[in-house]
């Protein structure tokens, strides 16, 4: 019976010489060989359960023997695929035993076993892991995958396929949360949806732009080509390709945008790497076009395959799946944060159970680091598996390396009360360093923008034609962490028209401007140098705490350290004027700190 299944396989004949394996297998139970030619059959046939039981048995009945050293890796393999760890740990050592080191395929058993060591000690210490599968209106399609969320946590975006046919292809779904509960998904857009395939879609922390993989359309450059698209009021501009200096000439896909949408990370097979699939990242420079792409080098990329970026909104923790770092089997989710200089440190593995022997693919942790979504693969025996969205409460090991919270609001017109487009910048003043910018909508004025503890932020509000507005928020220590709601009304250029200079400091009861000013000042300089006919008076005003005349004699001085460093740094003298008021103009009764503080101030009034 086994030299006639042999006879079936030349005549390729499959299910004769399965049956002929199975009746020889009934005559003799110990016929180790003829389990193991079934095992090698199903294997080809992709039956990886018939294949996986015949493989048992035969390597079981057939004593130790260096010449089946290939049906001991393929066996190893197998039985790792299946979350056998055992049997895949016993039988990677078998091959190594019969193999010679140094070939590709032992570097590859003695991986997997460090895997295996690795995803044993995993599953004695799980994390405390409980995931939710996501309730009506939610994974009602065949396959749904890649959730993202805007930073108010008000739009979910995700990729689905209606099923596991060709003509089945991804969209891009969305859904709103209200207060009775989240929306039915509905297709994103008639402009984003196409008969073309689009898939990983990343969106922007103000849910203003939308960047998404599509494949096979006629303007791209490889097979599969990164697209951005972007919202006003609530309608998504026609994508356009971001070009060839970003999409090359292969697969380039799974993108994911920083919270201000200026930072791109993505997965791509292209030269320069450091294994097939690689994470890449690109920024938006000053003249709005995308830089070329940087691949994040060999602390995150290994010989095999990464790709599901999700930078968090803080900006300083990579979430990323793989299967070329230490893991379970399979592709794992792993976690890195930036040193002090900005570098990659060693990535951590989320650990059992999130990851598993399967292929674990993509995560999304909300911006006040609470809440995770994922999607999870469900193998079906019966039928074509499914993929459904999961939420998570997030544990500590894997939060984001900083929390953060959101500012968000609408920008008018001081006069008419009309919603203006403008730019909504943040700045570190610790390091004068532009960390977001996002502009408000055209059509409603709202705006969004993400703040991150541990840090003093300056918030610049900016329209052509409209006085600068400069807001302050410190969250060096501050334990009240958040969200902000706040309107901006933006003052037209006009005589008597005045803001106040928020992120202007001084030591108390000193007129030497503090380093952490420069901010500040800078902007004021690109102001006036944009609007060259302006005059402007600066004036100093105090509390009435102290003497009246010592206080008179502070406000001058400290507006007239503003004036002479704007002098100092090209300015003209006769564009500008110095005011001290002392404690004769407060804001506000000086009967709390707070109130003190507001009537301690730097004003700036167009003269």
């Amino acid at each position: 019976m086994y030299q006639k299944a042999d006879e079936y396989v030349r005549a390729r004949n499959f299910p004769k010489a399965i049956e002929a394996l199975n009746d020889a297998k009934e005559k003799d139970t110990a016929f180790g060989e003829a389990y193991l030619k079934l095992a090698g059959m199903y294997k080809v046939l992709g039956d990886r359960k018939n294949s996986y039981e015949n493989y048992k048995y035969a390597l079981r009945l057939i004593p130790y023997n260096p010449k089946l050293m290939q049906e001991y890796y393929a066996f190893a393999d197998l039985s790792l695929s299946l979350g056998q760890y055992r049997l895949a740990k016993t039988n990677f050592e078998k091959f190594l035993q019969a193999s010679p080191q140094g070939t590709k395929a032992s570097n590859y058993a003695n991986a997997q076993l460090k895997n295996i060591s690795f995803a044993e000690t995993a599953m004695r210490n799980p994390v405390s892991f409980a995931p939710q599968r996501l309730t009506s209106p939610f994974n009602t399609f065949a396959l749904q995958y890649f959730p993202a969320l805007t930073a108010n946590q008000q739009h979910l975006l995700f990729t689905a396929r209606m099923g596991n046919k060709p003509e089945n292809d991804e969209n891009l779904f969305v859904s709103a949360r209200r207060e009775e509960g989240w929306t039915e998904p509905v297709s994103i857009s008639p402009n984003i949806n196409t008969r073309y395939n689009e898939g990983t879609g990343s969106i922007s922390g103000d849910g203003k732009t939308l960047v998404f993989a599509s494949c096979d359309r006629p303007d791209s450059f490889g097979n599969c080509d990164l697209y951005i698209s972007y919202r006003t009021g609530e309608k998504w501009s026609k994508p356009v390709n971001l070009g060839n200096t970003v999409n090359g000439t292969g697969w380039d896909s799974q993108p994911c945008l920083s919270a201000d949408g200026r930072t791109l990370y993505f997965s791509s097979i292209r030269s320069g790497g450091q294994g097939r699939e690689d994470i890449w990242v690109t920024t938006l420079q000053d003249d709005e076009k995308w830089s070329k792409p940087v691949n994040l080098g060999p602390n995150i990329n290994s010989p095999g395959n990464e790709n599901s970026p999700f930078i968090h909104s803080s900006g300083s923790t990579l979430y990323f799946a793989s299967d070329g770092q230490i893991g379970l089997g399979g592709t794992d989710i792993f976690k890195v944060t930036t040193d002090a200089t900005g570098n990659w440190l060693e990535p951590q593995n989320l650990g059992y159970p999130l990851n598993t022997f399967e292929n674990e693919n993509s995560i999304f942790i909300t911006t006040d680091n609470r809440t995770g979504y994922y999607s999870r693969q469900q193998t079906n025996h019966q039928g074509p598996n499914t993929i459904e969205l999961y939420q998570f409460e997030v544990p500590t090991a894997w939060k984001s390396r900083e929390e953060s919270t959101i500012a968000q609001g609408r920008v008018f017109d001081a006069k008419t009360k009309k919603p203006l487009g403008a730019t909504v910048q943040l700045y570190d003043v610790t390091t004068d360093k532009l960390v977001q910018q996002v502009k408000s909508d055209v059509v409603s004025g709202d705006y969004t923008a993400v703040l991150t503890e541990g840090k003093h932020y300056a918030l610049y509000v900016s329209a052509s034609n409209y006085l600068l507005k400069s807001l302050s928020f410190d969250y060096i220590g501050k334990k009240d962490f958040n969200p902000v709601t706040l309107d901006v009304y933006l003052e037209p250029i006009t005589s008597g028209a005045a803001i106040v200079l928020n992120n202007l400091f001084f030591p108390t009861g000193k007129h030497s401007l503090e380093s952490k000013s420069k901010t500040e000042l800078n902007k004021l300089i690109q102001f006036l140098v944009q609007n060259k006919g302006v005059k402007i008076e600066i004036s100093g005003h105090t509390d009435n705490v102290g003497e009246q005349a010592a206080n008179l004699t502070l406000s001058k001085k400290r507006a007239q350290s503003v004036v002479d460093y704007l002098s100092q740094h090209g300015i003209s003298r006769d564009r500008i004027v110095a005011a001290g008021y002392g404690e004769g103009k407060p804001v506000a009764k000086n009967d709390s700190e707070e109130n003190r503080q507001l009537n301690r101030r730097i004003e700036l009034k167009i003269i």
